[in-house]
């Protein structure tokens, strides 16, 4: 048997830390079934602990069938406990291997989908949580609305209708934990398995990955400067079932969908009877002019299931955002949310509609409108300093990320690991597609570059990565 060893500072009491000590070596295969364990005095001699702190994990060990006492013959590991298997710690290779979107790790220069979290407004967002805390009870105690929190929902109502144009109800709001859930609430409502849906090609890879799962196929739509083209899915799949956009910000080449694909592409869906799928992710990021309307703006016919998430405006922790069905289809999804019963936490729910309420949220828009500008700048020009002969960088005017291009007969999936090697989050371009005509190229989030010294280091990085 190893030695035990006890840190008297660690959390758990030093009896507990004795129990937990033996019961692994006897899981792992270190105390065999009729091992004898050292006798209550050597052990509490040995680590210079009172004998009452070792009996304590001796006697809780008996009592659950890990130790059997034989009086003058001391105490073993009980005969009928099983071996251990070999390596049964030990995960299969294929598992290992799996790779998380979200593995819960700290967030890494150039990571994706993170908003500045140093920007953060930690205190007062902490004193409206401790307000909630100390004055509300029941809203947290019992079984909360399937469709989120009233208030929350009431709240973002009227942020919707005044900075995205789209006047809907409370009713047809529905909280959801993040743009998955989103779509996941809509394909258990109204995705047939064999649906076809056109996606964005390039597109948002986790979404396509899950709509795939949950049984549509999917049909790649390109996508050029001016947007999804949408006569190549007419062409493609006219009886399509759903159309998923990003019409304001197109995720990843930050392009906006033209005003004349929007009307072609609302009356497609009204022809059809089909449903379009808005991902309004981060449209309240545009730094030239106003932000663009959404498309549900647009929609008189009522054929647009709008997404919107508070993860890149606060923070994706929170798990938060919201769902705007039509009319329609309230009555299903209502009926589905109550069914799955996925609910966000209440004290984030309730927290997010007082900042909203308070004007906070309005304020906090504005400053990081403006920090974010800023902060894309100075990755643009650390880039251009040190890369200009190794990319190009698209002008958009709004997003959370660049697209940086890169010659031709670059290997940005190559780059991208080995920049992850070195502790690196770059995105290859070439992995959000669905058809072999994949563009080459890296995608690179700004958000949280602090200062010019911390943009030129990133960026040095970068180049010592991508030059080998």
């Amino acid at each position: 048997m190893k030695k035990i060893v006890v840190d008297r500072e660690e959390t758990p009491p030093l009896y507990r830390q004795i129990y937990l000590r033996i019961r692994t070596s006897i899981a792992d295969g270190r105390l065999k079934p009729g091992d004898r364990v050292p006798s209550i005095r050597a052990l509490s001699s040995e680590l210079n602990l009172a004998r009452g702190t070792v009996e304590n994990a001796y006697q809780q060990l008996i009592n659950e069938g890990y130790l059997v006492g034989r009086g003058a013959a001391g105490t073993i590991v009980s005969p009928l406990l099983k071996p251990a298997p070999v390596a049964a710690n030990t995960l299969p290779h294929s598992l290992l291997q799996t790779s998380l979107v979200h593995s819960g790790e700290p967030p890494l220069p150039f990571q994706m989908g993170l908003p500045a979290l140093d920007a953060f407004p930690r205190k007062l967002w902490n004193r409206i949580v401790s307000f909630e805390c100390r004055n509300s009870f029941l809203d947290g105690a019992i079984y909360p609305d399937a469709r989120g929190h009233a208030a929350l929902r009431s709240a973002v109502a009227g942020y919707l209708g005044v900075s995205r144009g789209i006047f809907c109800s409370p009713g047809q709001i529905f909280i959801v934990a993040g743009y998955r859930a989103s779509l996941d609430l809509i394909c258990r409502s109204v995705l047939q398995p064999g649906d076809r849906c056109w996606v964005e090609d390039p597109g948002y890879v986790a979404a396509n990955l899950f709509l795939q799962e949950a049984g549509a196929e999917l049909v790649p739509v390109p996508v050029d400067s001016d947007g999804m083209v949408v006569d190549v899915g007419v062409q493609h799949a006219p009886d399509a079932r759903f159309a998923v956009v990003t019409p304001t910000h197109q995720s990843p080449l930050c392009v906006a969908l033209a005003m004349p694909r929007r009307q072609a592409l609302l009356d497609w869906a009204s022809r059809n009877g089909s449903w379009i799928i808005e991902d309004d992710y981060d449209s309240e990021y545009r730094y030239q002019g106003r932000p663009l309307p959404a498309l549900k703006s647009l929609d008189a016919q009522d054929r647009v299931l709008y997404c919107g998430t508070f993860s890149k405006v606060l923070l994706p922790g929170l798990r938060l955002a919201y769902l705007v069905v039509p009319n329609e289809l309230v009555p299903r999804v209502s009926e589905i949310a109550d069914k799955m019963h996925s609910h966000c936490p209440q004290l984030w729910q309730v927290a997010t509609a007082r900042f909203i309420e308070q004007g906070h949220f309005g304020r906090h828009l504005k400053k990081m409108r403006s920090l974010y500008s800023n902060r894309r700048q100075l990755l643009v020009e650390a880039l251009l300093e040190k890369l200009s002969d190794c990319l190009s960088i698209d002008h958009g005017v709004g997003g959370m990320h660049l697209v940086a291009r890169l010659n031709p007969s670059a290997d940005d999936q190559a780059i991208s690991q080995r920049a992850k090697d070195a502790g690196l989050r770059v995105e290859a371009l070439s992995n959000w597609y669905l058809t072999p005509t994949a563009e080459r190229g890296l995608l690179l989030s700004f958000t949280n570059v602090v200062d010019k010294q911390q943009a030129e280091q990133m960026v040095v990085r970068l180049a010592q990565v991508i030059r080998g």
